[in-house]
């Protein structure tokens, strides 16, 4: 009997496992290697997407009527080629960086879910801030322009305002109104020496300083209309009559000017707005993206 369980001990301390004591492990518990493989190419190739997106022209989205493609009719596209660029580009870093990673023994399941997770933000993380870093230039020069149109626009009465010379060509509307008070019906050779003596400088201050008070002085009205009386043989009181209706309609074209410079600065507003809030919603569905594909990575390593 002795020498039967001398020989069974053997078999069933085989038998039975061995217990596992996991101490301190003096491995980190993330795999930066990975972690910045599938950053590099999730950066890459959404660089690669915005790139190829411009040659499409999604970044053609101007504010202004006159000016390329509207929002409304670029918009929609632009916001699915940003996800599509989003989702393509972190999945792909969250799998490199999940497939990659290095296995870890004795980690239990949950551990090894929650770790992938990470990989996966993480590798988002470090690709969306080498991408920003990366379009910097790019990006600030297309938000900065379109928040400082409207901006720019609306400067233009002030510095019609603010001009004391005739000669700029922020004045050409100005200038188009006073040469219309001058013009005659006289011929074209006598009309060219008439024009030469015309004093356009004055004429320019008395009404831009009109155009600041609001109100053209009834002596300064008197006073251009004897120019222009003096300069197409009209009466002082047609003279008058031309000089009054003159500034009215100027200052018609420059409340105009300065209400569609309004209007579009307030599009502007609105579309960078909209831009940044649809920017957000795809990176938050980058950082999904990249966290799920992580994980599904991690599990075809181990597996």
């Amino acid at each position: 009997m002795s020498e039967v369980n001398t020989v069974a001990s053997p078999a069933r301390a085989r038998q039975v496992p061995a217990q596992v004591t996991e101490g301190p492990s003096k491995n980190s518990a993330v795999s930066w290697a990975a972690i910045f493989a599938g950053a590099a190419g999730a950066a890459a190739l959404s660089l690669i997407l915005v790139i190829l997106g411009t040659g499409f022209g999604f970044s053609a989205v101007s504010p202004w009527s006159m000016e390329g493609v509207s929002v409304a009719k670029i918009g929609f596209a632009a916001i699915l080629w940003l996800s599509f660029t989003q989702l393509a580009a972190s999945g792909m870093g969250g799998y490199l960086a999940g497939r990659l990673r290095i296995k870890w023994a004795a980690v239990h399941t949950d551990e090894v879910y929650f770790r992938d997770t990470a990989h996966g933000f993480l590798t988002w993380a470090i690709a969306t801030l080498l991408t920003a870093a990366l379009l910097t230039t790019a990006v600030g020069t297309v938000v900065s322009g379109a928040a400082s149109a409207g901006g720019k626009a609306i400067d233009t009465v002030a510095t019609l305002a603010a001009s004391d010379d005739g000669n700029n060509e922020g004045n050409h509307t100005i200038g188009y109104f006073i040469d219309s008070m001058f013009r005659s019906a006289q011929p074209a050779s006598e009309q060219r020496s008439a024009e030469a003596d015309t004093p356009s400088g004055e004429v320019v201050r008395i009404v831009l300083q009109a155009l600041r008070t609001g109100n053209l002085e009834q002596q300064d009205e008197r006073y251009i209309a004897q120019l222009v009386a003096q300069r197409t043989n009209l009466s002082q009181q047609a003279a008058e009559q031309r000089v009054a209706t003159s500034f009215r309609q100027l200052q018609t074209a420059l409340d105009e000017a300065e209400t569609s410079a309004r209007e579009a600065a307030d599009e502007a507003r609105k579309a960078t707005a909209y831009a940044a809030l649809w920017m957000f919603i795809a990176l938050l569905m980058g950082a999904f993206t990249a966290s799920l594909m992580a994980v599904y990575g991690g599990r075809q390593r181990d597996a």
